[in-house]
């Protein structure tokens, strides 16, 4: 249907993400979003600050927050389905691309260019992506803590993983991320400041 681009996309709040784990609480696609994008905007500020690049950290967080938006249609493909060969992988990201397709054709044709940048990488915002994707890993990162923390031993392989998967991608800025805030992700409200 035209036009029902945005009313399609409010459905990602009723995406659980993690499928295959037990949860203590489960997390929706649209929760993990907006994690991602504040995550993202906070690499691009520490970038920009302690590294002397020069992102653009709005674009970071606004790509941040779609990045998952066509897993409205797709769902939520676990990492050990998604990454179980190259031939799986190159396949899901024909299914997700048709799903990007899908989700643009609802727009307007005056809205498209706006939004077509969201779904399908640009070559402009290839450092964004970069720091999109760490955001994403260290996201899943900080679930596996808080599933810890609660009692859950279901994630803790998966943390430990995902630790990995974040170094893996010699991200300095999701470095300097992971040494000055993941520590705070263990604490209780009370010792937050």
């Amino acid at each position: 249907m035209k036009n029902g681009f945005f009313a399609f996309t409010s459905r990602i709040k009723y995406i659980n993400r993690w499928a295959l784990m037990r949860n203590t609480n489960y997390e929706t696609l649209s929760q993990h979003s907006q994690e991602v994008a504040v995550i993202a905007h906070a690499l691009a500020v520490i970038g920009n600050t302690r590294l002397s690049k020069n992102y653009n950290a709005e674009r970071a967080a606004l790509l941040g927050l779609y990045h998952d938006v066509p897993e409205i249609i797709t769902g939520d493909m676990p990492t050990p389905v998604k990454y179980y060969n190259e031939e799986m992988h190159d396949t899901f990201q024909k299914v997700e691309d048709n799903a990007c397709l899908k989700l643009i054709d609802m727009l307007p044709e005056d809205l498209k260019p706006s939004f077509e940048p969201l779904f399908f990488k640009q070559e402009e915002d290839g450092e964004l992506w970069k720091l999109v994707k760490a955001a994403d890993k260290i996201s899943a990162y900080i679930k596996c803590v808080e599933e810890r923390k609660a009692g859950n031993t279901e994630f803790v392989d998966a943390e430990r993983s995902s630790r990995l998967a974040v170094s893996a991608l010699k991200c300095p800025e999701a470095t300097i991320f992971l040494n000055d805030f993941a520590g705070a992700y263990e604490l209780p409200l009370d010792k937050l400041k």
